[in-house]
This record gives structure tokens, C-alpha cells and sequence, in this order.
């Protein structure tokens, strides 16, 4: 169990709803399902509807510096099949691309590549208690298109399993290019926490609000502070 997984929730029973797709820049077909995953029933482009106005907000707080920039969003609501499909893809790269094969793996050699799989990946639970953030709909994973529609190099790609995924990897570069990346990654923190979300703290791409992530950072921002999640999980 991680540290935020302890946070009550209280759901609030507010509506999952479509993101409205022409006020953003997406990826079509989606990322996850070009790998294969199945959403069955829903769209992954659903927020709760609340999530959904704060990201309205943040793209204005963004638009007021950078007019013809967007928030683009690589991914919203991922139901637990969806996680699922996705740990399970994401630990069999990552045993590829260290040479090994699955097959003839140690259970040394299988907990340490599940454990760098769980650094960014929460643990598919179907406990409604320990809910992956994005199953919530309160999640959202996040970069910016430019004026010319392009996409802001981060320094380092969604998902990527590296310690680049930091947010704050490239703070104290003198490279040049890499204090670009750090800049264009502190405009997508300041224009999200400007709307109400927190940001992942090994992620620099995932936001949420509402959630038991969010409701933990607040707390241990204020330790007077007793915030509970409002969102579990949506089925």
C-alpha cells in the first residue's frame, strides 16, 4: 500500500463526463488503445465533471501568457481492465529491455522489475479502498502543444520508467535545452496548481484532483489539514 492509498474516501457520487475533445489537443487513435487496450463501454476521455472544470480553468491560466497554446491530453479515465493491461505490458518492456526473458526470470529478477513497474504504475486493486487514481476519474496525464500545434518537448516521454520522469530532473542543469525542458515542465505544474490540481511527485505529466493522491498532498502540505478524497472508483 502506498502512503496516499490510507486517505478515506467519501465518494461524492459526482458524474463521470466527456471531455469536450475539440477544446484540447489529443491523441487519436488513443496511446493505450494503439497498444491493444480495450475501454469497453466508455471513452478514456472522461473526467468528473468537476476535474473537468478545473482543467477548463488551467488551460486558461495557460492561454493568458501563451494564447495560442493547449493542454494536451494523452490520458483521462482508465478502467481497472485498462490498468491491468497496461502494468502487465508496461513489466513485459521493461524485462525486454534489460535482455531478459520472462520466461527464465528469478523471483529476484521478477521483483525488481515489478517494483520499477509500480513506480509509476499503481497496483490494478479492485479494493474500493486502494482505487488507481485515474479509475477514480480525477486523474489526468497531461503535456502542452505550442502555437504551431507541435508538441513541448518535456525532456523525457509520458511513462518513460527512468528517474528523467522526476518532475524536477532537470532543475539545476546548466544545459541550455535542459533548463528549456525544466521551464516548460514548471508552466504545466504552475498552470494545473493554479486550477486547484497536485502533481505526481515521480511524474512531471500526472494530475489530480479530488483524489486520494491529491487529499494526501494537501495534508502533508498542512498538517492541521484532514482532506479526504472525494472520488473512488468509477466502474
Amino acid at each position: 500500500m502506498k502512503p496516499y492509498q490510507q486517505i478515506p474516501i467519501k465518494e461524492c457520487g459526482e458524474l463521470l463526463v466527456p471531455i469536450p475533445l475539440e477544446k484540447f489537443a489529443v491523441e487519436t487513435p488513443h496511446p493505450y488503445q494503439q497498444l491493444g487496450a480495450t475501454y469497453q463501454k466508455r471513452s478514456p476521455y472522461h473526467l468528473r465533471q468537476s476535474v473537468l472544470d478545473s482543467l477548463l480553468q488551467a488551460q486558461t491560466q495557460l492561454q493568458q501568457s501563451y494564447p495560442h497554446w493547449r493542454i494536451q491530453i494523452f490520458d483521462a479515465y482508465r478502467p481497472i481492465a485498462v490498468q491491468q493491461f497496461m502494468v502487465d505490458y508496461t513489466f513485459a518492456q521493461a524485462v525486454e529491455a534489460q535482455g531478459l526473458i520472462a520466461e527464465n526470470l528469478s523471483q529476484s529478477q521478477r521483483d525488481r522489475v515489478w517494483q520499477q513497474v509500480y513506480q509509476i504504475w499503481a497496483l490494478p486493486s479492485h479494493d474500493p479502498r486502494t482505487p488507481p487514481p485515474h479509475s477514480t476519474g480525477a486523474a489526468v496525464d497531461i503535456t502542452l502543444v505550442d502555437s504551431n500545434g507541435n508538441t513541448v518537448n518535456m525532456g523525457s516521454p509520458i511513462d518513460e520508467l527512468s528517474a528523467r520522469s522526476h518532475p524536477d530532473y532537470f532543475a539545476n542543469s546548466t544545459v541550455p535545452v535542459e533548463q528549456k525542458y525544466h521551464f516548460h515542465r514548471q508552466l504545466l505544474r504552475d498552470v494545473m496548481y493554479s486550477a486547484g490540481f497536485t502533481r505526481h511527485p515521480e511524474e512531471w505529466w500526472h494530475f489530480s484532483q479530488g483524489d486520494q493522491m491529491s487529499a494526501w498532498f494537501k495534508n502533508q502540505d498542512n498538517p492541521n489539514y484532514a482532506a479526504i478524497a472525494r472520488y473512488g472508483c468509477v466502474n
